[in-house]
């Protein structure tokens, strides 16, 4: 595994020097040839020479799915594509199911050059793309035609597909080229599932959660499908890489419904398209399993399921996107955006598996832009539907603290009521002083200028006492124009200094209004407490009411002491 990374590493690092050697335009088209193919089924045993001799007993015609599972022997048509010392040729063919490859090279003074390669060596010869490689050896004579023997083919997409020849140069370019791509998607993936976590650790939205599988799951199908896990394990098979490839793709899926499933409404999902999503996320799980544990026998069953299975899936979509437009979800217009790529990508790939048309590269290659391009507007799906949730948040937050400020507060004066000073004021472990303030002659107040005066009087009053006290200071209105103000006995309030302060404040119609204050200082730990502390603040009140109002009378420490 170390061996794959360094290699992978100095793949990434020669791009650059990639950049400044590209081929000359002219040049590209003379450093690739396409190679058309024509196959025999025969047995192993014919002698490859005696099969050059005759290209005529190949069958050019027939396609090559149509020949079914089983072993072929296959031919190029003549090559035209020569190389030299400093350009060998190398031959690039997709990589299929099937047991083992030997090639035949032959040049134009009768010799043979013969590789064979089984699971393991096709393994080793996988280059970026999943694309099977072989060098060709340079000799004085030119090569002139190909030969394979292909043992055991499961025969799904053909026998030898995207055979080419290209110079040892051309086919550089595009191993690094691929690994930029393959590396870029890696390192998205990788990006997004971190930065998911870090979100999901703070906000606990689950379908962030089913967002990582996704990306995890889309990251081990680049992984496998892209050759680079045949670099990392070298000795893994050809086949076995193959099966990975599935099951990824199949998890990914299901990934992807359970992400679709949380992240909606809950009312898009009520009903059958619920269940429906819930059936197919199911099955792509269940599928995969079964191509994780069975594919070695079963390859032919299980490839066509797998197609029907993404069939079923772009079946499942449609509905509950048309169901999310119906119910005006606010996710809609992001999300069919996110899917359009992965839809168009399914529909390519289902034509291809089912012959409906020939095996291409870029269509085989087509999940790592679709899903880059779903990951990058999912990522944006999920900073959307953030906010919005944020929004909600924000609101019902703002309605809360709304609503407990009106149960909390005189709604006249905007003061603490009794029950949410008594809440803040009980149980506070040192001696408090509490101030018991009441407007002088207030009744002749409401007589002089009616009750809305009388009320305009005791907001001033309630402006006053915020002003004259320092932050901290407990202040309500407990009914009528009684006001309470409790602070922290260590830093007792100057009475004098708020009668004064009231004394001075411009009342409504210019008239002239006083208060008196009762105090005390007492200890405020429970009921009882509070209860005594107001009984004998209440005392002093009426003491300086009796000695003439507009002043204040302090309790005798001996009336509170413990």
């Amino acid at each position: 595994m170390t061996g794959g990374l360094i290699r992978i590493a100095r793949m990434l690092c020669a791009l650059l020097l990639a950049s400044v050697t590209l081929t000359p335009a002219s040049a590209e088209s003379l450093a690739e040839e396409p190679l058309a193919t024509c196959v025999l089924q025969g047995a192993a045993d014919l002698d490859p020479r005696a099969l050059f001799a005759r290209p005529d007993r190949f069958n050019c015609t027939r396609p090559q799915r149509d020949w079914g599972p089983g072993s072929f022997w296959l031919m190029s048509a003549p090559l035209t594509l020569q190389g030299s010392a400093e350009e060998p040729l190398r031959l690039r063919m997709g990589s299929l199911w099937q047991r083992a490859v030997v090639l035949h090279i032959l040049y134009a003074d009768g010799h043979i050059a013969s590789f064979r390669a089984d699971q393991q060596g096709l393994t080793r010869r996988i280059q970026m793309g999943a694309l099977v490689e072989f060098a060709l050896p340079n000799r004085a004579a030119a090569a002139t035609r190909l030969l394979w023997r292909v043992e055991d083919a499961a025969n799904l997409r053909g026998l030898v597909v995207g055979a080419k020849l290209v110079t040892r140069s051309r086919a550089e370019r595009e191993t690094l080229t691929l690994t930029a791509v393959y590396a870029g998607f890696l390192g998205l993936c990788l990006a997004l599932i971190v930065y998911n976590l870090a979100l999901w650790k703070v906000l606990r939205h689950r379908f962030q959660l089913a967002y990582c599988a996704m990306l995890l799951c889309l990251a081990g199908y680049a992984l496998s499908s892209s050759g680079a896990l045949a670099w990392l394990l070298p000795d893994i098979a050809n086949n076995q890489r193959i099966t990975v490839n599935y099951v990824l793709l199949a998890w990914t899926a299901a990934a992807a419904l359970a992400f679709s499933r949380s992240f909606f409404e809950a009312r898009i999902f009520q009903g059958w398209v619920g269940r429906v999503t819930e059936v197919a996320m199911v099955a792509m799980l269940v599928l995969g399993l079964l191509l994780l544990l069975l594919a070695p026998v079963a390859i032919r069953t299980l490839d066509p399921m797998f197609s029907l299975m993404f069939v079923s899936l772009t079946a499942v979509v449609v509905p509950f996107l048309w169901r999310a437009w119906r119910r005006r979800s606010n996710y809609l217009w992001l999300f069919a955006l996110t899917w359009a790529s992965p839809l168009a990508m399914a529909v390519l790939r289902i034509s291809a598996n089912f012959g409906l048309m020939r095996w291409n590269f870029w269509v085989d290659n087509s999940t790592v832009p679709a899903m880059t391009s779903e990951a990058l507007l999912t990522g944006l799906a999920i900073a959307y539907r953030i906010r919005l949730l944020s929004i909600e948040r924000d609101t019902a937050v703002n309605q809360e603290i709304s609503t407990r400020r009106l149960a909390e507060t005189d709604p006249l004066t905007g003061l603490l009521n009794r029950r949410a000073f008594l809440d803040q004021a009980i149980g506070r472990a040192t001696d408090q002083q509490l101030l018991v303030l009441d407007v002088d002659h207030f009744k002749q107040v409401n007589e002089a200028v009616g009750h809305d005066g009388g009320d305009e009087v005791l907001r001033v009053i309630a402006r006053t006492l915020r002003r004259a006290t320092p932050p901290g200071t407990l202040i309500a209105r407990m009914g009528g124009e009684e006001f309470v103000i409790l602070a922290d006995a260590r830093a007792a309030l100057d009475a004098d200094a708020l009668l004064t302060a009231v004394r001075l404040s411009p009342m409504p119609y210019a008239l002239e209004v006083t208060a008196s204050i009762g105090s005390c200082i007492g200890p405020l730990g429970d009921e009882t407490d509070w209860q005594q502390l107001y009984h004998e603040a209440d005392g002093a009140l009426f003491a300086a009411k009796h000695a003439g109002r507009d002043r204040a009378h302090h309790a005798e420490p001996t009336l509170h002491a413990a």
